[in-house]
């Protein structure tokens, strides 16, 4: 069974685009209560996505789903889910909860009307876990490494791959029979932890869905619309080429790139703790 890939995006062509070449759910990102003081100091994508734009990209599919990320729970979620399903959200996507309360209230507001999709991204999400997953109506979960990683106070978004966090949340959502996925990846080769390595731990962690990331394609950057059609025509390929190969390989291969894993966290961990300390002293040199 091949990874169900998403691709973030509110531009009617590229979702287009995507949906063409394989690419299962293109996601709207309405989430933006509290994102910018959590993530304002890091190179992630906060999206500024309008509600409006996914009756936009519901308009222009066809065999693709429609996955729309809300806001966490506030006063006006009610009113938030109701207009995205409205608008024709095949999957709603509840981020940034803490406790049992937050999901019975979001998947009360759904009711029945979509698929329910939990981003498990804080750490008292995984620490409440067994009264969170025992909740009807829950379809999948994706772990959200990103807001995760920074609520442990962790320096690299992988280091939760690399310690072992991810196999017990994966373990967990497992007892609970959910479909689950994590994180996302780059092309091929690219990433400063390369694809090739995530997708070979997604393979043995029984995952079942990534997020092709902004360094996948960053459409901020190529705006020739005949360049997106090449990086996701090419990009698609390769991941679904290799996830063939995987398919055939034993369990001392999956070992092997765990170790490889573990081995280049640390080695990126080590090399971002030597540039910090370069800034820093050239900083105080400055100073003097």
């Amino acid at each position: 069974m091949a990874l169900k890939l998403m691709f973030i995006t509110n531009d009617k062509h590229v979702a287009k685009i995507a949906e063409k070449n394989g690419v299962d759910w293109i996601f709207v990102d309405l989430e933006i209560k509290g994102k910018a003081e959590r993530q304002g100091h890091m190179d992630t994508v906060i999206s500024g996505h309008q509600i409006e734009d996914v009756k936009h990209i519901k308009s222009v599919l066809s065999t693709s789903k429609l996955l729309v990320r809300t806001n966490p729970i506030y006063e006006g979620s009610k009113d938030e889910i109701d207009q995205v399903i409205q608008y024709g959200s095949d999957i709603v996507m509840l981020p940034y909860f803490k406790f049992k309360d937050e999901v019975e209230t979001f998947i009360e507001y759904v009711a029945g009307r979509a698929k329910v999709c939990l981003l498990l991204e804080t750490p008292e999400a995984v620490e409440n876990m067994d009264s969170i997953l025992s909740i009807p109506g829950i379809d999948y979960v994706h772990i959200g490494l990103n807001d995760l990683h920074l609520g442990y106070g962790m320096k690299f978004l992988f280091e939760l791959l690399a310690d072992g966090t991810v196999d017990r949340i994966c373990h967990k959502i497992r007892e609970y029979n959910l479909p689950y996925g994590f994180g996302g990846i780059a092309r091929l080769g690219r990433g400063e932890l390369r694809a090739e390595y995530i997708l070979g731990e997604h393979y043995r962690l029984g995952s079942s869905m990534v997020i092709l990331s902004r360094s996948f394609c960053d459409t901020g950057k190529v705006t020739d619309i005949n360049e997106i059609e090449k990086e996701f025509t090419h990009g698609v390929r390769e991941i679904r080429e290799y996830e063939t190969m995987l398919k055939d390989k034993d369990r001392d291969f999956f070992v092997i790139n765990q170790r490889i894993v573990r081995d280049k966290v640390s080695e990126i961990i080590k090399e971002r703790f030597k540039q910090r300390t370069y800034i820093l002293k050239n900083d105080n040199d400055r100073v003097k």
